[in-house]
């Protein structure tokens, strides 16, 4: 693997979550399928090992600029904890290409509404 396109892969995913709050992963994941060797159920867990100091450093970048909301987040955060739990564990039971399709609409269906 060649460290700069790697590197590089990262460096777009921290853009899109810096740049619009979210969706780092969605850029993500279709790299690090294109630029390693993992597999299809691997690359989900690794994106969110990625992910989770970067929006890490993104949550202190924000917090210099504005106060946190926490109290307004708190029941988002709880809420993903509790679907994040199962679906880690039954993730890997649904069939790969259903993922992909779900991911594939959930990433639609987004774009639509920013659109519109």
């Amino acid at each position: 693997m060649c460290i700069w396109k790697i590197a590089l892969a990262g460096a777009a995913a921290g853009a899109v979550s810096g740049l619009f709050g979210a969706g780092g992963g969605m850029v993500l994941v279709p790299l690090l399928i294109i630029l390693t060797d993992l597999e299809d159920i691997d690359i989900f867990p690794a994106s969110i090992a990625i992910m989770f100091p970067l929006c890490i450093v993104s949550l202190i970048a924000y917090s210099f600029q504005a106060p946190l909301p926490f109290t307004e987040a708190l029941p988002y955060m709880l809420g993903s904890a509790i679907g994040g739990i199962p679906s880690g564990i039954w993730g890997k039971k649904i069939p790969r290409i259903w993922l992909h399709r779900i991911l594939g609409i959930l990433i639609l269906w987004g774009g639509w509404r920013f659109l519109c």
